[in-house]
């Protein structure tokens, strides 16, 4: 996945030269996890252009209890983009030369001449991003075109890749925060020892039980309980990465080592497959390299008294022919669970087989 994004952007001839206000003093960019705001004339964002954007970046994060959208995703008016906005961690830029409103000016400002000429030059690319711009730790994204509808095209046919990007820079920011305090300590040489597989682990988090094929960690505060697990079987076929399977087999480890109450082993937790507003989903992805399927969706317990949301990831380490499924869970009744699960998604990413662990020469 970080590899197709990376060649999709590569791909597009650098109009350079977008006029920047970087130095060595500017300031640490602002806002929140999943903020991202849209610059672009008032016209454009109230016509085809800007509700194609908005239902893109807007669109439901797949698998909550309740609705939230991928990222917040606010318009700015060009004439108020000030010093203060445009410190903001996400940005998009959006000009096209077929408009020449006022706030299409202003946008088209922030290219210089040469980009200009570059973008009249090449009809058929529309984007480029840059970090560090405006401010420290941020990442802009130019959106661009001769024609509006050209540009809105693009945009139609490119939806996954524009979120993918924003997706990748949110989970390299939380991987730098999230162990910014270290790693819970033996739990990395326990799964290398093991299971010949790694998972980084956050400093506080901490170990809630280990056997031959199962390992749980756990984060509890007063706002949210965070689990993620490790679990795995040899592998036998292709037919282990199906839907129902993986349902199948997510069932047996959590009937098995996951209880609503640890003295009563009958409360144990399950998929649940029976909202069908908020279906179970199943998605191929890349993760590090391996080909993996994504399985998103809701838990509860059998006593129907805990639930929320979980991301899970199948995938096999060859070498050793075992059958992998980490998955990431919280309960927080009540609370938005969108930052949650992306946290609890960068730390399934930093997982490892064991041909990654001991690379061979």
């Amino acid at each position: 996945m970080l590899m197709r994004l990376a060649l999709f952007f590569a791909a597009i001839v650098v109009i350079g030269g977008c006029s920047s206000e970087t130095s060595k003093n500017i300031p640490n960019a602002n806002g929140h996890a999943g903020d991202i705001f849209v610059v672009m004339d008032s016209l454009q964002w109230r016509g085809p252009l800007g509700r194609s954007l908005d239902s893109v970046f807007s669109a439901e994060m797949p698998g909550l209890p309740r609705t939230e959208a991928s990222f917040k995703f606010r318009w700015l008016n060009p004439r108020k983009f000030n010093f203060v906005l445009k410190q903001s961690r996400n940005l998009i830029l959006v000009m096209t030369l077929d408009q020449n409103t006022e706030g299409s000016r202003i946008v088209r400002k922030l290219f210089t001449e040469e980009s200009i000429n570059k973008i009249k030059a090449n009809p058929d690319q529309f984007v480029q991003t840059t970090n560090d711009l405006f401010a420290k730790g941020q990442e802009i994204m130019y959106l661009y075109g001769n024609e509006e509808k050209a540009l809105l095209n693009f945009i139609r046919s490119n939806k996954k890749r524009l979120t993918d990007f924003f997706d990748q820079k949110e989970r390299i920011r939380l991987t730098q925060s999230l162990f910014k305090a270290g790693q819970v300590a033996g739990v990395s040489d326990m799964l290398k020892s093991d299971f010949k597989c790694d998972l980084r682990v956050p400093f506080g988090f901490k170990l809630a039980d280990k056997k031959s094929d199962f390992l749980w960690v756990r984060q509890i505060n007063p706002k949210v309980d965070k689990n993620v697990f490790v679990s795995r079987k040899p592998y036998t076929s292709a037919a282990d990465f199906t839907k129902e399977n993986l349902i199948k087999f997510r069932d047996e480890v959590c009937s098995t080592y996951l209880f609503e109450d640890p003295d009563q082993p009958d409360s144990y937790l399950l998929t649940e497959t029976k909202v069908p507003f908020i279906p179970v989903t199943a998605d191929t992805v890349t993760l590090n390299k391996h080909f993996a399927v994504r399985l998103r969706g809701l838990w509860r317990t059998n006593t129907l008294g805990m639930g929320g949301p979980f991301e899970g990831f199948a995938l096999v380490d060859e070498p050793n022919q075992q059958f992998y499924y980490i998955e990431g869970f919280a309960f927080s009744p009540g609370k938005d669970q969108r930052e949650t699960m992306r946290e609890l998604e960068t730390i399934l990413y930093t997982f490892r087989t064991s041909d990654e662990i001991a690379p061979k020469k």
